[in-house]
């Protein structure tokens, strides 16, 4: 097996970061002096390295640095020039693309295959929000007076954003561009378990142009530097990207500093697949849906509703298809389902593979890995009633439930039956029936004969316990600005006076 610590460090050393996790603040790397956190390769499940957690001092010189960068960011370059900054950090990541897929694979256990995909959708990030910073526009308002009123939008200051293990720097670069675009500064904390990328592209911000401090990274933990970042007074918005057990921790963090939040968590999504149906299209797609990045996405379509006089030829078609999933190191290019992530979400995956198995759940599953490497098989879970924890707690891994409808309102009311609404999708050949299931389940991405369609340009989120706000789109720029009314009193004789002018 390839020496995965000394091909570690020589993937850090390419991107001039050290081997050790440092937080990089106001243009510079700052070792911290808090608890040691271990980073731990899941495959192969050495310890990379330790690093300590940066605590809340760094955290509060991060918010300050950013305060700083973010005044110079707006006042020493223009609109457009700033549109040229982020087009050379997308080149930048570009020049790269290879060791931060190769970085991304070692620390997250993720398939390369998936990390080259998401490492260039980053730079298409940066590209897209780019041609945004010159076309922020505010409006003209016809107001029944003598006034000429026009609105600005305005960046908000400093965005403290939080982004989880599964997807680090996808998730990083899908909250740095519209921020920056908008014209505010990032203080970025990412998951502690997988902080080396992001670490990489604050740099690459600097080098692309950025003034140093507009982008900072804590390597750091939420209890100590999340909690300061957020109760710092130059901290104008929080978003988080996470569980929701940890959202509502952060919500209520940010509620008593009168700080608003964007929340995008996790999902119970509903995959459902209709009797007319191209059977063969929808079990390619349901593999897809959520055995790709071993399950570990918060749009995973984790329940599988069919309906109910195909359920049985599905469910064989599907298990069938799982046992040719390549299972294996995330370093090799053939490999489709890695390790989890980590020790404690493994634990998490197989402990509810147990409970249902007790709940009396039939339990499928696909091809193994003899390492000891994290990695649970694809599975299968039928034969749960709708109601039981596994049919609607997110278990986060290659699992899913299969459910069956009889008919479309059965469908609608197992699919709307969680909490969450996040995404969905639908297999079926009726164009009306399509269009129905779209307006009728409860989700803020909704697929049709496909799954895990993803792009910068169109808004996603959810809603209830899928959290709230969006994060891509035109609409994340109404998130990262807000309005400013201002009025120009224009009449000779204003048309209300009031108050007296001492004669001269």
């Amino acid at each position: 097996m390839l020496d995965r610590i000394a091909h570690y460090k020589s993937l850090c050393a390419e991107l001039s970061l050290s081997d050790t996790p440092q937080s990089y603040v106001g243009g510079a790397f700052v070792t911290g002096g808090g608890a040691k956190i271990a980073l731990e390769d899941p495959f192969s499940r050495v310890i990379l390295t330790e690093y300590p957690d940066c605590g809340a001092e760094i955290a509060k010189q991060a918010c300050a640095a950013s305060d700083a960068a973010q005044k110079v960011w707006m006042a020493d370059f223009t609109a457009a020039g700033r549109g040229i900054v982020m087009q050379k950090i997308a080149n930048i990541v570009d020049e790269r693309h290879e060791t931060l897929a190769q970085v991304e694979a070692v620390v997250s256990g993720k398939p390369i295959r998936d990390c080259r995909v998401e490492v260039a959708k980053v730079s298409e990030m940066f590209r897209y929000y780019a041609g945004y910073t010159d076309k922020l526009h505010g409006q003209v308002i016809p107001v029944p007076s003598g006034h000429l009123n026009y609105t600005v939008r305005e960046p908000l200051g400093v965005i403290f954003q939080i982004t989880p293990w599964n997807a680090p720097m996808f998730t990083a670069g899908w909250q740095v561009a519209p921020a920056i675009a908008c014209g505010n500064g990032v203080v970025l904390k990412p998951s502690e378990l997988t902080p080396v990328t992001s670490i990489a592209l604050a740099a690459i911000c600097e080098e692309a142009g950025a003034p140093k401090g507009l982008v900072n990274v804590l390597a750091g933990l939420g209890p100590t530097a999340g909690e300061a970042a957020i109760a710092h007074d130059a901290t104008r918005k929080v978003v988080f990207v996470g569980s929701p057990a940890t959202g509502r921790v952060v919500a209520t963090s940010a509620g008593k500093a009168l700080k608003p939040v964007v929340l995008e968590l996790g999902g119970k999504s509903a995959n459902i697949v209709f009797e007319d149906a191209d059977l063969e299209a929808a079990c390619k797609g349901a593999q897809a849906a959520i055995f790709a990045t071993a399950g570990q996405s918060c749009v995973a379509g984790s329940r599988l509703l069919v309906q109910a006089s195909i359920k049985d030829q599905f469910v064989k078609m599907v298990a069938d298809g799982m046992q040719q999933l390549k299972v294996g190191d995330p370093l090799d290019k053939a490999t489709e389902i890695g390790p989890i992530s980590n020790r404690r979400q493994f634990d998490h995956v197989t402990a509810m593979i147990g409970q249902a198995a007790k709940d009396g759940a039939s339990v499928l599953t696909g091809t193994s890995h003899e390492a000891d490497a994290l990695i649970v098989p694809p599975t299968i879970l039928a034969d749960l009633p709708p109601g039981s924890d596994a049919a609607q707690t997110e278990i986060f891994g290659p699992v899913v439930t299969v459910l069956s409808f009889e008919d479309e309102a059965d469908a609608i009311r197992i699919a709307n039956s969680t909490d969450f609404g996040l995404a969905g999708a639908v297999w079926t050949k009726n164009v009306s029936l399509a269009h129905r299931m779209a307006a009728n389940v409860r989700a803020g991405t909704f697929w049709v004969n496909g799954y895990k369609a993803i792009h910068v340009s169109t808004p996603f989120g959810g809603s209830r316990s899928s959290g709230f706000g969006r994060s891509s789109g035109m609409d994340v720029l109404m998130e990262y600005t807000e309005p400013k009314s201002i009025w120009v009193e224009t009449a000779q004789v204003p048309r209300v006076a009031f108050g007296y002018a001492p004669s001269e």
